[in-house]
């Protein structure tokens, strides 16, 4: 019987006499296959080694990492999650794979990983990302008692983002409807009217709303959100032609990707004049509206499903620690009270 072999690399090399030799490995880089193709022999070299690839050697950080991605702390993440940390787990495994985990003691593998991370400084989000993805591998090895101190514990992030005045005002949502195609005005009245983000909207069914609430489940936190639907979304909703299971579509009606979604976004951003916005400041713009409605922390937490700690955090620090109409609606609040009148 044929046995289909993938992943073979062959090599020709011509010897002084003129003959051609061939050498296989079993994978560009790996070890050399000795037998004779075709034969068991080949076989067997072939799968004992890619065995050896997937067993670990004893007491190196590659027993940990190995560990982690068969645990419930990973494979419960959501899928896109799953994927963006399998590019930085594998950085990782060729950097540090090999590492013994006896070296984890050493006060200077802090300065090693930083080093590292600083390797990709210019891309500090990338650093971060792989900073994080290193210190959460650390930090499951030594909650499950395979090493004894997490050297990436505390700091180390690069990155810095500041959305302090990171709002879509009115204005601006003019500015986009005005040169946004249907599909894309829908996406943005979606997110503005319901806090959510853009990975849950895009895979909003139609069968989550019921004509007067919208009810999801968050892919990031978990979080079940019952969210009821303004009258502007909701008469939106009731006119748009249902062209799929799934309420945000393309121009051809089909669902979205989401390297597609992004770049038509952007596209409209940049047609629209709007610069330094991003749909995920949508979500922060909802707080703020609903803030500027006089809804409470604990309302607004229920109504986009932030925690409440996370709520205050927007309000207290990154969006409204400046603004003017809230600083209005303040001093409004104050000449009555000092009038006698009614709050």
């Amino acid at each position: 019987m044929r046995v289909l072999l993938k992943g073979i690399h062959t090599v020709r090399r011509r010897l002084a006499n003129g003959n051609v030799r061939i050498h296989r490995y079993a994978w560009r880089g790996g070890p050399a296959l000795t037998a004779a193709p075709g034969t068991p022999e080949f076989v067997t070299q072939f799968h004992e080694a890619h065995a050896s690839l997937r067993r670990p050697k004893t007491g190196t950080l590659m027993t940990v990492i190995a560990q982690y991605k068969l645990s419930a702390e990973f494979t419960r993440l959501a899928l896109s999650t799953i994927k963006a940390y399998r590019a930085y787990i594998n950085l990782i495994e060729v950097e540090f794979g090999d590492l013994p985990l006896a070296a984890l003691d050493d006060r200077r593998m802090r300065g090693e990983f930083k080093a590292w991370r600083d390797t990709m400084a210019a891309t500090p989000r990338k650093a971060d990302y792989a900073w994080t993805t290193l210190a959460r591998i650390l930090s499951f090895g030594k909650d499950r008692g395979m090493i004894g101190t997490n050297p990436c514990e505390g700091g180390g992030r690069l990155y810095r983002a500041d959305r302090t005045n990171k709002i879509w005002r009115d204005e601006h949502v003019a500015q986009f409807l005005q040169c946004a195609r249907p599909e894309l005005g829908l996406a943005m009245m979606l997110a503005l009217w319901t806090g959510q983000r853009q990975g849950d909207l895009l895979r909003l069914p139609w069968s989550a709303y019921d004509g007067s609430l919208i009810r999801l489940q968050q892919s990031k936190t978990g979080r079940r959100v019952v969210v009821p639907v303004g009258q502007p979304l909701r008469q939106l909703l009731d006119r748009t032609m249902r062209t799929s299971t799934l309420v945000l579509t393309n121009s051809s009606g089909k669902p979205w990707t989401a390297d597609g979604f992004r770049a038509s976004w952007k596209k409209t951003c940049t047609k629209a004049g709007i610069r330094g916005l991003t749909f995920h400041d949508l979500r922060g713009s909802a707080v703020v509206r609903l803030a500027l409605a006089d809804a409470t922390v604990p309302q607004i937490a229920t109504f986009t499903g932030h925690s409440l700690r996370d709520v205050e955090a927007i309000l207290d620090a990154h969006y409204l620690g400046r603004d003017v109409q809230l600083a209005e609606i303040a001093i409004m609040k104050l000449e009555k009270l000092e009038a006698g009148t009614k709050l």
